[in-house]
Protein backbone atom coordinates (compact mmCIF):
# COMPACT_ATOMS: atom_id res chain seq x y z
CA UNK A 1 0.00 0.00 0.00
CA UNK A 2 1.21 3.64 -1.03
CA UNK A 3 2.56 5.68 1.78
CA UNK A 4 2.08 9.61 2.20
CA UNK A 5 4.43 11.23 0.44
CA UNK A 6 4.75 13.76 2.84
CA UNK A 7 5.62 13.51 6.36
CA UNK A 8 6.85 15.53 9.34
CA UNK A 9 10.75 16.14 9.04
CA UNK A 10 13.33 17.21 11.67
CA UNK A 11 14.39 20.22 9.04
CA UNK A 12 14.57 23.67 10.85
CA UNK A 13 11.14 25.97 10.54
CA UNK A 14 12.80 28.58 11.59
CA UNK A 15 15.79 28.62 8.56
CA UNK A 16 13.11 28.08 6.15
CA UNK A 17 11.47 30.91 6.94
CA UNK A 18 14.48 32.94 6.98
CA UNK A 19 15.10 31.31 2.90
CA UNK A 20 12.36 33.63 1.86
CA UNK A 21 13.10 36.17 -0.18
CA UNK A 22 10.26 38.19 -1.14
CA UNK A 23 9.44 40.47 2.03
CA UNK A 24 5.66 40.50 1.52
CA UNK A 25 5.69 36.72 1.47
CA UNK A 26 7.75 36.81 4.63
CA UNK A 27 5.27 39.22 6.48
CA UNK A 28 2.27 37.33 5.47
CA UNK A 29 3.56 34.03 6.83
CA UNK A 30 4.90 35.41 10.02
CA UNK A 31 1.15 36.36 10.43
CA UNK A 32 -0.10 32.66 9.19
CA UNK A 33 2.31 31.44 11.32
CA UNK A 34 1.11 32.91 14.53
CA UNK A 35 -2.42 32.06 13.59
CA UNK A 36 -1.89 28.87 13.15
CA UNK A 37 -0.10 28.54 16.40
CA UNK A 38 -2.71 30.12 18.42
CA UNK A 39 -5.49 28.13 17.38
CA UNK A 40 -3.65 24.76 17.96
CA UNK A 41 -1.44 25.49 20.32
CA UNK A 42 1.20 23.91 18.95
CA UNK A 43 4.79 24.82 17.25
CA UNK A 44 5.39 24.40 13.57
CA UNK A 45 7.24 21.57 11.82
CA UNK A 46 8.17 20.85 8.33
CA UNK A 47 6.33 18.43 6.64
CA UNK A 48 8.07 17.73 3.19
CA UNK A 49 10.70 20.32 1.85
CA UNK A 50 8.42 23.29 1.83
CA UNK A 51 5.19 22.80 4.06
CA UNK A 52 4.71 24.27 7.50
CA UNK A 53 2.17 22.32 9.55
CA UNK A 54 0.89 22.86 12.65
CA UNK A 55 -0.58 19.56 15.14
CA UNK A 56 -0.80 16.15 13.74
CA UNK A 57 -4.35 14.20 13.30
CA UNK A 58 -4.45 10.15 12.13
CA UNK A 59 -6.24 9.04 9.03
CA UNK A 60 -7.50 5.88 7.92
CA UNK A 61 -9.70 5.56 5.23
CA UNK A 62 -12.29 2.46 4.19
CA UNK A 63 -9.47 0.89 1.88
CA UNK A 64 -6.99 0.12 4.53
CA UNK A 65 -4.71 3.23 3.88
CA UNK A 66 -4.15 5.11 7.25
CA UNK A 67 -1.71 7.68 8.49
CA UNK A 68 -0.64 10.85 10.14
CA UNK A 69 -0.59 14.36 8.73
CA UNK A 70 -0.95 18.18 9.89
CA UNK A 71 -4.00 19.44 11.32
CA UNK A 72 -3.06 23.08 9.45
CA UNK A 73 -0.18 24.10 7.98
CA UNK A 74 1.27 26.85 4.95
CA UNK A 75 3.27 26.75 2.05
CA UNK A 76 4.81 30.24 0.34
CA UNK A 77 4.46 29.57 -3.36
CA UNK A 78 6.05 31.95 -5.78
CA UNK A 79 2.12 33.10 -7.13
CA UNK A 80 0.47 32.56 -3.92
CA UNK A 81 0.65 31.67 0.00
CA UNK A 82 -0.48 28.32 0.39
CA UNK A 83 -3.16 27.84 3.48
CA UNK A 84 -3.96 24.12 3.97
CA UNK A 85 -7.47 23.96 5.30
CA UNK A 86 -7.44 19.76 5.82
CA UNK A 87 -11.49 19.56 6.61
CA UNK A 88 -12.08 21.39 2.73
CA UNK A 89 -14.19 24.20 3.00
CA UNK A 90 -18.12 23.13 2.95
CA UNK A 91 -18.39 23.75 6.45
CA UNK A 92 -17.60 27.29 6.17
CA UNK A 93 -19.71 28.65 3.10
CA UNK A 94 -20.39 31.49 5.26
CA UNK A 95 -17.12 32.31 6.25
CA UNK A 96 -15.79 31.98 2.24
CA UNK A 97 -18.14 34.75 1.16
CA UNK A 98 -16.62 37.33 3.81
CA UNK A 99 -12.91 35.98 3.25
CA UNK A 100 -11.93 38.09 0.16
CA UNK A 101 -9.61 37.56 -2.89
CA UNK A 102 -8.51 33.44 -3.22
CA UNK A 103 -8.54 30.41 -4.89
CA UNK A 104 -9.29 27.07 -4.01
CA UNK A 105 -8.34 23.53 -4.27
CA UNK A 106 -9.80 20.69 -1.87
CA UNK A 107 -8.36 21.83 0.69
CA UNK A 108 -5.77 24.42 -0.19
CA UNK A 109 -6.86 28.10 0.01
CA UNK A 110 -4.74 30.18 -2.31
CA UNK A 111 -3.59 33.93 -1.28
CA UNK A 112 -2.03 36.14 -3.33
CA UNK A 113 -1.09 38.68 -0.41
CA UNK A 114 -2.51 38.29 3.04
CA UNK A 115 -3.94 42.38 2.48
CA UNK A 116 -6.28 40.55 0.11
CA UNK A 117 -8.55 38.71 2.45
CA UNK A 118 -9.72 39.97 5.80
CA UNK A 119 -7.28 38.59 8.34
CA UNK A 120 -9.76 38.13 11.08
CA UNK A 121 -12.02 36.31 8.47
CA UNK A 122 -8.79 33.65 8.08
CA UNK A 123 -8.12 33.19 11.09
CA UNK A 124 -11.79 32.33 12.24
CA UNK A 125 -11.64 29.88 9.03
CA UNK A 126 -8.27 28.22 10.59
CA UNK A 127 -9.34 28.34 13.98
CA UNK A 128 -12.69 26.14 12.68
CA UNK A 129 -10.99 24.00 10.63
CA UNK A 130 -8.57 22.74 13.36
CA UNK A 131 -11.62 22.68 15.82
CA UNK A 132 -13.43 20.72 12.76
CA UNK A 133 -10.02 18.14 12.40
CA UNK A 134 -10.07 17.50 16.25
CA UNK A 135 -13.74 16.55 16.32
CA UNK A 136 -13.34 14.13 14.18
CA UNK A 137 -9.69 12.66 14.38
CA UNK A 138 -7.51 11.73 17.32
CA UNK A 139 -4.83 14.47 17.15
CA UNK A 140 -2.07 15.42 18.37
Amino acid sequence: MAENKTKATTASVTEFIKSIEDRQMLADVRKVSAMMRKATGKRAKMWGSSIVGFGTYHYQYASGREGDFMITGYSPRKKALTVYIICGFKPFDSLMSKLGKYKTGKSCLYIRRLSDVDEKVLERLIVGSVKHMRKNYDTW
